[in-house]
């Protein structure tokens, strides 16, 4: 304990900083649910076609004025963030069009969307993909404008996280600025879209708030406060929203149906937790970072850079050292904490991944959980945490066996 006190001391001062992200965002989320009239209706459930859905409805109003935004799609049908994402490409593109990634590959799961041979990719829908590769892990602003004059892409698509890569994540400031730069040059009619996965609530603005036309997330990641069953969110500008609607449901129907019978409580009660939950685990993350340094292991990104997602990486020199780690995460799970992960073929990655995931949510990210694909660099990326008690008591363990 006297280390973890040692580090707690050494940390306050950020901690400090972080509980201030906390309540700005709460005041933030607060304001919104009074705005839009939040009420105990809204969390009842609905069944058949889901006409005057006012859970629904209101849930999508709460998130756009949380994200500054004109509308929203906010859905339990929405079954993860690479569904969101690949919602947003299908609606927005058109064939002819070009989809520019100024942040260089995308995460696994999305390459069949891409690239995909007999399933109804964008390549077989005539839509183009290219890329803009990193430049010493920042995005390489010259090329990108290089780019843009040259493909005149319908969408310049932006990934905040890290995905799989040894990178640190992109703060919203900085992508601000990369918005601003590349407006000018950028279509009329073209869209910046942000996959904005693992980043909600770690800073006081979200990327719509700097220039972003659309940004999308799933609700078992930090919006939904670790409470939110399943679903995603995607929320953007009416004339965005208006295309992506077409695909979400069909053309002729739009928001207008999806319904929801087990009813809406937990996404609202969910995101109005989000703030406090999401600051909870960049706290438990970083205590966790500290300790294994501590040990000698290199950590991405350091703790005295400001967080720009709740993710902590932690590097390591073999495949083993890996898989303990990340097997440790499992053992101080208050679901499941009794099996042991391995490595395994997963739907959508090129490597096998070992995933500790002993979480109420199946899979929430915003819970205590680690996962990594088995490839060099060994990389564990350590997520999520619902309280900073419990984050502690796993640096605590490793502390004790390391």
């Amino acid at each position: 304990m006297a280390l973890l006190k040692q580090i707690e001391k050494k940390l306050a001062p950020q901690f400090d900083k972080l509980d201030e992200i906390a309540f700005q965002n709460q005041k933030k989320v607060l304001a919104a649910f009074a705005s839009c009239n939040v009420s105990a209706q809204c969390f009842a459930g609905t069944t058949g076609y889901g006409y005057d859905d006012k859970g629904r409805d209101t849930l999508a109003k709460v998130y756009a004025q949380v994200f500054g935004t004109e509308t929203a799609i906010v859905s339990p049908l929405i079954t993860c963030g690479s569904h969101a994402i690949a919602t947003v490409l299908y609606g927005i593109l058109r064939p002819g069009d070009n989809m520019l990634s100024a942040t260089g590959d995308l995460y696994d799961t999305l390459h069949d969307t891409l690239f995909g041979k007999d399933n109804g990719s964008l390549e077989e829908f005539k839509i183009s993909y290219s890329q803009v590769e990193l430049k010493d892990d920042r995005i390489d602003e010259e090329l990108l404008i290089k780019r843009i004059k040259k493909l005149k892409p319908k969408m310049v698509f932006f990934q905040r996280s890290r995905g799989y890569s040894s990178r640190k994540a992109f703060s919203v400031d900085y992508l601000g600025e990369v918005f601003t730069k590349i407006r000018p040059y950028m279509p009329k009619d073209s869209f910046i879209a942000v996959d904005n996965c693992y980043g909600e609530f770690v800073q006081l603005n979200e990327p719509t708030n700097v220039g972003a036309d659309v940004a999308v997330g799933s609700l078992i990641k930090n919006p939904g406060g670790g409470l939110a069953p399943t679903g995603g969110y995607i929320v953007g500008s009416e004339k965005a929203i208006e295309r992506i609607a077409t695909r979400f449901t069909s053309p002729s129907l739009k928001t207008e149906v999806g319904s929801y019978e087990a009813g809406y409580r937990l996404f609202y009660q969910g995101l109005f937790l989000a703030p406090h939950t999401t600051i909870q685990a960049i706290k438990g993350a970083m205590l966790v970072g500290e300790v294994m340094k501590s040990k000698g292991y290199k950590i991405i990104p350091e703790n005295d850079e400001p967080a720009s997602d709740i993710i902590k990486s932690v590097v390591f020199n073999t495949e083993e050292e890996l898989i303990k780690f990340v097997q440790l995460v499992q053992t101080i799970s208050p679901v499941d904490s009794n099996v042991t992960p391995m490595p395994w073929d997963m739907a959508g990655y090129a490597d096998k991944v070992i995933m500790a995931a002993g979480t109420f949510v199946g899979g929430a990210s915003i819970e205590l959980s680690c996962d990594s694909p088995i490839k060099k660099p060994y990389i564990a990326y350590f997520q999520g945490g619902l309280t900073y008690e419990h984050v502690k008591i796993f640096a605590e363990r490793l502390n004790e066996i390391y």
